[in-house]
């Protein structure tokens, strides 16, 4: 039964991740539609050669490691301290309410919230209204190359702080409460028992979610970049999957987009 149930989801990885990687050979080929995987033309190392010198790779690599390392720096730990006050609240409904209302803005649909944040970051929305306050200067907030990695840092802490929160709850829920006691008895305060038993109680946990948050540097979504971006901001939003989408989707040009994509996984792989 044990197998059975574990059936569905190994069909989804073959179907969808395994088979899809005989497509990588058009990283290697002037891929033409009509011509098919193995009827197009055989290039070698030209669509990653054009890559890196172009003028685009290390822009696309470095914004991508920039938005990565803020994620890290910033989105990751604050997932650990938004649980770990979650954990000290001692009224379970007022609890509750603080999980729901957390939890609601990750079921919003990216485009959704996209729309939210183009709107609101607008000549005329609230936010750019906002700072026009204390700037005196009101502007599309989005069409400002400096404010695009502020928006996008803090548009994911609102969608995902609370949802990326829930294993940390879950492991929280799994100490054993006998330690808390007896840290209690020893004179232990409230954060010396966060910080004696609390933390490491859940650190297997963290460390996993970090290994396997490096080994996605460079797997930054695109969806939401290219809702948000514009060519105004390329030089700090343009990212290495928005990059992929507009050669391959936008321009058809899929054995380069697919040799970019390619190195894209690579590298991910190194990292973990």
């Amino acid at each position: 039964p044990l197998l059975v149930l574990v059936l569905p989801t190994l069909a989804f990885f073959i179907l969808f991740h395994y088979i899809p990687m005989g497509g990588l050979w058009m990283a290697f080929e002037d891929f033409k539609p009509k011509l098919g995987i193995f009827g197009s033309p055989f290039v070698g190392l030209e669509n990653f050669a054009d890559f890196f010198n172009s003028a685009y790779c290390w822009r696309t690599i470095r914004n991508t490691l920039i938005l990565s390392g803020l994620q890290i720096c910033i989105e990751f730990p604050l997932t650990i301290v938004f649980a770990l006050l979650l954990n000290e609240l001692r009224n379970k409904y007022y609890k509750r309410l603080v999980q729901t209302v957390s939890y609601m803005p990750y079921f919003v649909s990216m485009v959704v919230m996209a729309g939210i944040i183009v709107d609101f970051c607008s000549t005329t929305g609230p936010i750019a209204a906002l700072v026009g306050l204390f700037t005196g200067n009101t502007e599309n907030l989005l069409g400002n190359p400096a404010n695009w990695r502020p928006i996008y840092v803090l548009s994911d802490l609102w969608k995902d702080l609370g949802f990326n929160a829930i294993i940390y709850v879950a492991a929280l829920s799994g100490i054993d409460q006998t330690l808390y006691e007896a840290a209690e008895m020893d004179g232990a305060k409230g954060f010396q028992r966060i910080l004696r038993v609390t933390i490491p109680g859940i650190i297997d946990t963290i460390m996993i979610m970090l290994i396997l948050r490096i080994g996605q540097m460079l797997s930054l979504g695109y969806e939401k970049t290219i809702l948000l971006y514009n060519p105004q901001v390329y030089e700090t939003a343009d990212i290495l999957s928005s990059f992929i989408y507009r050669k391959g989707i936008q321009e058809m040009n899929y054995g380069y987009s697919t040799a970019v994509s390619l190195f894209n996984s690579v590298i991910n792989f190194v990292l973990l």
